[in-house]
């Protein structure tokens, strides 16, 4: 068995960032729990953002919890994939975009 350097069974470790600072480690778990509450965006909506933002940050820990909690509160794969595709379009929007600071440097520098 290859050693892998995101173990998943780690994630089940994540509670124990308290343990060298229990302070802020219960604020962080208190302020995760408000944002993951019910309110104007559902738990379901909630997770499919998470989801996305979990690709886009490339965490492989919030990919395997969000695959995990979306599958719990019903969410089909190909709504899981649609949240990922929209990640991606954002990002790769926000790669693009910054071309317009290479745009402008070289018009500059050129003339």
């Amino acid at each position: 068995m290859k050693n892998e350097y995101y173990n998943s069974e780690d994630l089940k470790k994540f509670t124990n960032i308290t343990d060298w600072n229990k302070e802020l480690g219960d604020k962080f778990f208190n302020y995760y729990e408000s944002v993951f509450a019910e309110g104007k965006l559902s738990s379901r909506e909630k997770s499919l953002i998470a989801l996305a933002v979990s690709h886009v940050v490339h965490c492989p820990y919030c990919i395997h919890a969000y695959t995990q909690d979306g599958l719990e509160k019903g969410i089909e794969k190909e709504e899981m994939m649609e949240a990922v595709h929209v990640g991606a379009a954002i990002k790769s929007g926000a790669v693009l975009v910054h071309g317009v600071q290479m745009m402008n440097r070289y018009n500059k520098l050129s003339m």
